[in-house]
C-alpha cells in the first residue's frame, strides 16, 4: 500500500470508531458483561485458527532470528490461549466503573453539581510482540465504553488479527456494536505516525513496547499520551534488614521474569550490610545463573565473579538475567541514588524499620514504592484490577498499574432551575 493508502484506510478507522463509541455508551454493564463473555468463547471456539495464525508468526520469528525470549512471549498453545480467554472473562466480573459518582454538591445558586466517570472516547493501542495485549487492551477498553483501534507489531500480525477477529465477531452476535474493536492489518511503520497524528477520531493513545517506539510516539502524537519509558528497578537493602527474605526478594524480582519492565536491575545496599549481605546474595544469583556488576565495595564481599559497573550500568533496564550492585552510605544516598538514575517505575526497601520505610516511600519519586516485597507486585492483576493496559510512568492522568478507573475520565452534569 502507499502512504497516502495507509493514511486514508486509517483515518476511516477512525471515523468508524468514533460513530462506535456514540453507540457504545448506551450499553449497560449487564450488557457489556455478556459481550464480554460472548467473546470469550468466539476465542475458544476459533483456538485451531488462532493457532494456526500463531505458528505462522512463529515460523516468521525463527526464520528471522529472533531470541527465545522474544519467541516465548510470542507463543500461544491451548493452555495459554484459555488464559488468554480466561482474562476476557474475569474483566466481566469486575466493578463498571462508568457513571459512578465521584463526588456532588449543591452551590448556593441552587445549581446541583455531580462529578461521574464517564468514558474517554477511543483509544490507540500501539503495541510490540505479545498477541495477549490484542484482548487485555480490547477487554478493559470496552468494560469503559470505549472504542479501541489496535496497531500491533509484525512479530506477532497474523495472530492478532485472528485475535481480534474473534472478540469482534464473538461480540457483535451478543450485541457490540461494529467496528468497536479495530486492528490495523497491515505493519508499515507510518501507520504508527497517522494514528499518532488523528487527533479528530482518536481521543488518547497508549504505547506499549521499547524505547524507541514510545519515543516516535511521543514526539509525533497530537492527542494526550500514556506511557512507560525504561523499568530501571531497585532494591535497598538497609543496614537492619532480615538477609533471607532480602535475598528471596531480589532472587524473585531479578530471576522470575527478568524481561518485564517490573523486573530488578539494580540492587543498592548499606555499607552496614555489605561484608555480611553480599555474599548471601552473591551466591543466590549465580546459582540462578545471574551475571554481576558492581562497585568496588560490593565486588570485594560477594565471593563469586562479577564485572566492574560503569556509570551507564546505573541507568541501564538489562531485561535479562545481568544486575548490578552498588554500596550506599544509608537511606539518604539510596534515595538520592534512586530519583537520578531511576526510571520513576518501581523501587523497593527491605527493612525492619518502620520509619525509614515511611521516609523511602515519601521521597522516592516513583509510580510504586515497596516496603519488604518484591518489584514484581506491581502489576494490575497483583493489585486486584484484572487484566492491565500497562504501568505508567506518568504523572497525568494515569500512575503505575492501569485497570479499568485509569480508562475513564469525568464529566460535571449540573442541574438548575432556570
Amino acid at each position: 500500500m502507499t502512504d497516502s493508502e495507509i493514511q486514508s484506510a486509517i483515518l476511516d478507522m477512525g471515523r468508524r470508531a468514533r460513530a462506535a463509541s456514540r453507540a457504545l455508551v448506551n450499553l449497560t454493564s449487564d450488557q457489556k458483561n455478556a459481550i464480554l463473555h460472548a467473546m470469550a468463547d468466539e476465542i475458544m471456539a476459533r483456538q485451531d485458527g488462532i493457532l494456526a495464525a500463531n505458528a505462522l508468526d512463529l515460523g516468521r520469528a525463527e526464520q528471522n532470528g529472533l531470541s527465545k525470549a522474544m519467541i516465548d512471549r510470542l507463543t500461544l498453545d491451548p493452555k495459554r490461549l484459555k488464559a488468554v480467554a480466561d482474562a476476557v472473562r474475569e474483566v466481566a466480573t469486575l466493578p463498571d466503573p462508568v457513571g459512578e459518582l465521584l463526588t456532588e454538591w449543591t452551590r448556593p445558586n441552587g445549581l446541583h453539581i455531580r462529578k461521574l466517570r464517564v468514558p474517554i472516547g477511543v483509544i490507540g493501542i500501539i503495541f510490540e510482540s505479545r498477541p495477549n495485549v490484542t484482548t487485555d487492551a480490547a477487554s478493559l477498553c470496552f468494560k469503559t465504553s470505549n472504542t479501541t483501534i489496535l496497531r500491533g507489531g509484525s512479530e506477532a500480525i497474523d495472530s492478532n488479527r485472528a485475535l481480534a477477529a474473534a472478540l469482534q465477531a464473538g461480540g457483535e452476535r451478543a450485541g457490540l456494536p461494529a467496528d468497536s474493536i479495530q486492528l490495523i492489518p497491515f505493519t508499515d511503520r507510518s501507520s504508527v505516525e497517522h494514528m499518532a497524528r488523528m487527533d479528530q477520531y482518536i481521543d488518547l493513545i497508549i504505547p506499549r513496547g521499547g524505547k524507541g517506539l514510545i519515543e516516535k510516539v511521543v514526539s509525533t502524537a497530537r492527542m494526550p499520551v500514556i506511557k512507560h519509558y525504561d523499568g530501571v528497578c531497585h532494591v535497598y537493602v538497609h543496614a537492619d534488614a532480615d538477609f533471607d527474605m532480602a535475598a528471596n526478594i531480589i532472587a524473585n524480582s531479578k530471576c522470575q521474569k527478568p524481561g518485564v519492565c517490573n523486573a530488578l536491575e539494580t540492587i543498592l545496599v548499606h555499607r552496614d550490610a555489605a561484608a555480611a549481605f553480599y555474599p548471601i546474595i552473591g551466591k543466590r544469583l549465580a546459582e540462578a545463573k545471574v551475571e554481576l556488576r558492581g562497585d568496588a565495595e560490593a565486588l570485594a564481599h560477594l565471593g563469586v565473579d562479577a564485572k566492574a559497573a560503569t556509570e551507564e550500568d546505573w541507568s541501564t533496564e538489562y531485561l535479562d538475567l545481568i544486575l548490578s550492585a552498588k554500596t550506599v552510605s544509608g537511606l539518604d544516598e539510596a534515595i538520592a541514588h534512586i530519583n537520578h538514575y531511576g526510571s520513576h517505575h518501581t523501587d523497593s526497601i527491605i527493612t525492619r524499620d518502620a520509619a525509614a520505610a515511611a521516609r523511602f516511600q515519601h521521597e522516592v519519586d516513583s509510580a510504586v514504592v515497596l516496603h519488604n516485597a518484591s518489584t514484581r507486585f506491581n502489576d494490575g492483576g497483583e493489585f486486584g484490577f484484572g487484566a492491565e493496559i500497562g504501568i505508567s510512568t506518568d504523572k497525568l492522568h494515569a500512575r503505575g498499574p492501569m485497570g479499568l478507573r485509569e480508562l475513564t475520565s469525568y464529566q460535571y452534569r449540573v442541574r438548575g432551575n432556570g
